[in-house]
């Protein structure tokens, strides 16, 4: 079974199958922060939605960041290495890439187990 949240008419922010979790690309609310402040916004709405599955960051399998600008790259690890576990840190991507909204310097796709 496929457990679907938070579903809209072109995406649902997360599916939950076969005990893994598959989040949507997370973007900032506010594009006027920067790198740090919208890093730390979307992995905030990592941990709302983990924990709304019952997961957590420490179940995390795979992370996969896209950012507008690679300029950015030593300002998104410094908010990403103060919220990662310590022992946890999962596989991960970055790359650069055109997102969908000028304003928007960050989005992450996440995918974790549930908690046993």
């Amino acid at each position: 079974m496929v457990q679907r949240f938070h579903v809209g008419a072109r995406l649902s922010e997360m599916a939950v199958h076969n005990g893994t979790v598959y989040l949507a690309g997370q973007v900032p609310d506010d594009g006027s922060l920067d790198i740090g402040g919208q890093t730390a916004q979307v992995l905030g709405m990592v941990d709302r939605l983990l924990a709304e599955a019952g997961s957590d960051k420490s179940r995390i399998l795979m992370a996969q960041i896209f950012l507008a600008d690679l300029a950015d790259y030593d300002g998104m690890n410094a908010a990403w290495d103060a919220w990662v576990p310590a022992g946890s840190a999962p596989p991960r991507a970055t790359v650069q890439a055109r997102l969908a909204r000028p304003e928007w310097r960050i989005e992450i796709v996440v995918t974790a187990a549930l908690a046993p």
